[in-house]
């Protein structure tokens, strides 16, 4: 009896152990909730790149969204993810009309829209008003101009100064009259253009056309803690500050972008300059005010000039530059702008990191802009 007994508590204890093994196998594979499913984390932050990605519907209101929806978030208790339009749709909801989920995202129409503008501007004789490129478009002015700067990260006149800068580097390397290329570039007098043209063009037409000749671009090499770093002024500004190990790699560099400058070497009263560049790598605190001579698009010169807004010892994000700039959606275009920086640590660049906290790359090497951080997180 005692033997029989043990054995029906044993077989009672097996099946006790089984079910509470079925039990918590049950309980692991139980559905996430909504508001426990990372899905519901995009949606709750408008994530416009989970556009096309998933949709979801709303009981309450009878309706289902995009992600992106500018609506008023739901209570997910009330909601249902799906991985698929046709899953939304299968609910028997409606789409919801500020959305519109069923169509292209607005991000996707205002992005041809914007494309449909810039054709005008790039095919128009003379820089279209604004007026006229907002009703091109069919919006109002104030609106376009809002959403012509976030997808572009330039004001439309910005825009079009950079189309007339770009068609008249295109006359003058065509070979025509400086006066040709003037008109066909969009400028109706010569007067008005040359009003503008060295900060177009970071020279005259005639020295543009020539390479750079007759240019002079004064220079000097130093050693720093960072290794050999080059200095080099045009009349305007300084135009160049370069870092590297190799001091002649650092002057063919400086050739190659001014193939037909004259380049001064070996100038005393400019060798103070290089000083003062030297004394600022190695204590950043100091500050560095230079006059500059800042060559690149309209867009990069946004970018650069936030740069020289970040306090020494911050560090932003290439999202918050864009962000700043007012073109959220540019962030690829911030990091492009960075890396054709040639103003190393008058210009920033290296104050700007990944989201993630990642120092990213480096035009003069990762390691230099570690140290530099380094050195302005202790001044």
């Amino acid at each position: 009896m005692w033997i029989a007994g043990t054995v029906r508590l044993e077989r009672a204890e097996t099946t006790t152990m089984t079910i509470f093994a079925r039990s918590t196998s049950l309980q692991s594979v139980a559905p996430l909730s909504v508001a426990e499913d990372p899905r519901w984390t995009r949606i709750a932050a408008r994530d416009k790149t989970a556009d096309g990605q998933l949709w979801y519907s709303v009981a309450t209101t009878g309706v289902y969204c995009r992600p992106s929806c500018p609506s008023r978030t739901a209570n997910p208790r009330n909601v249902a993810l799906h991985d698929t339009l046709e899953g939304a749709r299968a609910t028997g909801f409606r789409p919801c009309r500020r959305c519109n989920p069923d169509g292209p995202s607005l991000e996707c129409e205002n992005a041809a829209l914007i494309a449909r503008a810039c054709r005008v501007i790039e095919e128009s004789e003379e820089e279209p008003s604004l007026e006229h490129l907002a009703d091109a478009v069919g919006r109002s002015p104030s609106y376009f101009h809002r959403m012509f700067k976030a997808t572009t990260g330039l004001t439309p006149k910005d825009y079009a100064a950079a189309d007339r800068a770009r068609k008249l580097r295109h006359g003058l390397d065509a070979g025509g009259s400086i006066t040709e290329a003037i008109y066909d570039a969009g400028f109706n007098s010569s007067g008005r253009f040359y009003e503008k043209s060295t900060g177009m063009l970071g020279m005259t037409p005639s020295q543009y056309r020539a390479g750079g000749a007759n240019e002079e671009i004064k220079f000097a090499v130093g050693q720093t803690s960072l290794g050999a770093i080059l200095v080099a002024s045009s009349t305007k500004g300084v135009a160049s500050i370069l870092l590297g190990d190799d001091p002649d790699a650092l002057v063919r560099d400086l050739q190659d972008r001014f193939p037909k400058a004259r380049l001064i070497g070996m100038d005393r009263e400019y060798e103070a300059l290089i000083a003062r560049v030297c004394g600022f790598v190695e204590h950043p605190d100091v500050g560095l005010d230079l006059p500059l001579d800042v060559r690149g698009t309209a867009f990069q010169r946004r970018v650069w000039q936030a740069l020289q807004e970040i306090p020494v010892g911050e560090r932003v994000s290439y999202a918050e530059i864009a962000r700043r700039i007012g073109a959220p959606s540019s962030t690829r275009a911030v990091a492009g702008a960075c890396a054709a920086n040639r103003l190393a640590v008058a210009i920033p660049c290296h104050r700007v990191i990944r989201s993630d906290g990642d120092l990213a790359g480096y035009r003069w090497g990762i390691e230099r802009k570690r140290a530099l951080i380094q050195k302005e997180a202790a001044a």
